[in-house]
């Protein structure tokens, strides 16, 4: 019972601080004036937000791949050296 309680004093919690996470507020005050130049500031905030997020998984990915191609070169290369019975 005292779990389902947290669980929902929690959700009770997020739902109403999520206006205050939806953005930053630059973003927010580019978007409602209008101004071209501001929402172009508003853009490459929402790229660079973009590009860090990619960052991780890009490297890991990299690298995962990295292990497999030379793991499998070296089970190939360790086949053929294996005498006949």
């Amino acid at each position: 019972m005292t779990t389902r309680l947290l669980a929902t004093a929690c959700l009770l919690l997020v739902a109403l601080t999520a206006a205050d996470a939806l953005g930053c507020p630059n973003c927010k005050d580019a978007f409602a004036t209008g101004d071209p130049a501001a929402a172009n500031v508003a853009r490459g905030y929402f790229y660079s937000i973009l590009l860090m997020l990619a960052m991780p998984f890009t490297l890991a990915g990299t690298f995962g791949a990295y292990v497999w191609r030379e793991m499998r070169r070296q089970q190939r290369a360790g086949g053929a050296d294996q005498p006949a019975p």
